[in-house]
């Protein structure tokens, strides 16, 4: 059996896990993801018991119970880069003996759900809703460092994309990664099912413009009227890809629900999106421990 050695995986003097600074007992099986540390309040709030917070650079996590239901939110600061720090770390606690270095004999799979906020791309998805991620596309090239990444992703639509936009081969290869069907089932009374873009960047990998001319300036204009077997890409963020792509290789359940703070097509956008997200975490705290 192999023994994972400690520059590959970093466990602090405590026993925690390196970024996270999490314990295998701190972690529950329903895990709430958000980009916000301050979010991972919100959503506490709702807890009517908490058993421990712990907290290192933008990795703030509380584990607690919701009408019984035990839940572990997590904040991942912004970015697939982060992701790829939290979804092996918390793999890590959960199917890792951190003391022995060895992978455990029975696989524990994780429920990943998160909570963001994100632009839409279509003039008819209204500022306010509530958009679920059923398949992602990756525009930061991580899954691409891993092996199998093919097996989870979907090669036609890719190709379907790649060859409509003229994709820039200076660009990472664009991956598209599908969300787990359990969640999205249990997720989909309050939202509308989308295809969402994950960005590398909030500027000029989502076509805004300040002083740097894009490379490609009318790469959201193919984005807007690409549509694949009758569906079309709804929406702009920066992490859905990831956390979708490293679950189905790791073997969890994964899915991304975003509020739709502003709309690119029509130019509106949410004076105080604040009542929207209270809401999306109210309707997923719900759906978590229904049955």
């Amino acid at each position: 059996m192999r023994v994972i050695e400690p520059s590959e995986l970093i466990i602090n003097k405590d026993g925690s896990v390196f970024h996270l600074h999490m314990h295998p007992e701190d972690l529950a099986k329903d895990v709430i993801l958000v980009g916000d540390p301050g979010r991972v309040e919100l959503v506490a709030s709702y807890f009517e018991k908490i058993e421990c917070t712990r907290s290192n650079r933008e990795f703030v996590s509380t584990t607690g119970y919701y009408k019984g239901k035990r839940i572990t939110v997590l904040s991942t600061g912004i970015g697939t880069d982060n992701i790829d720090i939290v979804v092996n770390e918390l793999d890590a606690l959960a199917n890792i003996s951190l003391t022995e270095r060895t992978v455990k004999k029975e696989h524990t799979s994780l429920n990943l759900i998160r909570i963001g906020t994100s632009g839409a791309l279509q003039g008819d998805i209204p500022v306010g809703s509530f958009v679920l991620s059923q398949m992602s596309i990756g525009f930061d090239g991580l899954l691409n460092f891993y092996a199998n990444r093919d097996k989870v992703s979907d090669l036609e639509m890719e190709k379907a994309f790649t060859d409509f936009t003229s994709w820039n081969p200076q660009c990472p290869s664009p991956y598209f990664v599908a969300a787990s069907p359990i969640l999205c089932e249990k997720m989909k009374a309050f939202t509308i099912s989308g295809i969402t873009i994950s960005a590398p960047g909030f500027y000029g990998p989502q076509g805004r413009v300040l002083r740097l001319p894009l490379a490609d300036g009318e790469l959201n204009e193919k984005i807007e009227s690409f549509s694949y077997k009758g569906r079309k890409i709804t929406n702009f963020e920066m992490e859905s890809s990831a956390i979708a792509g490293l679950s189905l290789l790791l073997g969890h359940q994964a899915v991304t629900i975003c509020a739709i703070i502003a709309n690119r097509v029509t130019k509106t956008a949410f004076d105080d999106y604040k009542p929207s997200i209270t809401k999306l975490v109210e309707n997923v705290l719900e759906s978590i421990v229904s049955k």
